[in-house]
């Protein structure tokens, strides 16, 4: 499995494998289809309210943990040095381990800012072996990277074919942050997977549209966690690395990104109020 080197040293596999929307009763089976066909990064979230079942089928698949690479998010009603910090011991709970190797904060609102000195704390601690934050657009990630004394490992936002965020990427590179791709098939809209030039250099290569999006994307650094609950997709999504976009490829992929996401801005107010009304236990 193909790695990235994140600023602290830790080496993190650049394809993972997502379980938003996956439910608690798809979980373990999910998860454990996903370890049996070759991924050792596992992502999840407090609010996706499956970390019991990531831990359950984590420790059901024999796999010695330090060869896994799990990732969890902290969420906006655990906000605060505080309850941030026990909402940290609560995942590590449930997903029956010692520390995770990433730790996010999930979304930019409430007190952030003491999430993130809880989060430094448990990286000190070995809680945590990497941290980092989530859907942070620029002006609040540079005003966070310029404040903490850990700077953020990685940066996970909506990045696909359609949106390529190439500027936020290049802000976050100054900082040593790892740019992370959610949505990296936009969950279908605007046709992904019926786009002509997908679809063209799909056929060029032997490969479905899916697959060249997510090659597009880790050509140009992105780290990927493409979510399926079909084994047979999981095994495809990770059929990545034999083959090589070529520059001219790459340009005409390049012109497909609208700039703009497909699902939802933070300066939205009824959706920032929307995503205030989520609670987690």
């Amino acid at each position: 499995m193909k790695t990235v080197k994140l600023h602290n040293g830790i080496e993190m596999p650049i394809i993972g494998y997502g379980v938003y929307q996956v439910t608690p009763e798809e979980c373990v089976r999910c998860v454990s289809d996903a370890l049996n066909v070759g991924y050792r990064s596992i992502d999840t979230a407090q609010v996706y309210f499956n970390e019991r079942q990531v831990g359950d089928a984590i420790r059901k698949s024999g796999i010695a943990r330090e060869e896994i690479f799990l990732t969890t998010k902290i969420w906006i009603t655990n906000a605060g040095e505080a309850k941030a910090a026990k909402s940290i011991d609560e995942s590590l709970r449930k997903l029956q381990t010692d520390y995770v190797d990433l730790l996010l904060i999930h979304q930019p609102f409430d007190d952030y800012y003491g999430t993130y000195r809880a989060m430094e704390a448990a990286y000190k601690a070995g809680k945590a072996h990497a941290i980092g934050v989530s859907n942070f657009y620029p002006d609040r990630f540079i005003d966070l990277a310029e404040h903490v004394e850990i700077k953020p490992m990685i940066n996970q936002v909506e990045t696909h074919v359609f949106n390529q965020q190439v500027k936020v990427q290049e802000i976050m590179e100054k900082y040593g942050t790892r740019i992370m791709s959610w949505g990296p098939f936009a969950e279908g809209r605007n046709n992904l997977f019926t786009n002509p030039v997908l679809e063209g250099l799909g056929h060029k290569y032997g490969k479905s549209s899916a697959q060249v999006a997510l090659r597009y994307l880790i050509q140009r650094g992105v780290i990927v966690i493409p979510k399926s609950v079909r084994i047979e997709r999981m095994r495809q999504n990770i059929e990545v690395f034999d083959f090589t976009l070529t520059d001219a490829d790459m340009n005409a992929l390049a012109a497909l990104d609208g700039g703009k996401s497909l699902f939802f801005s933070h300066y939205d107010p009824e959706f920032v109020n929307f995503l205030l009304t989520f609670k987690v236990d």
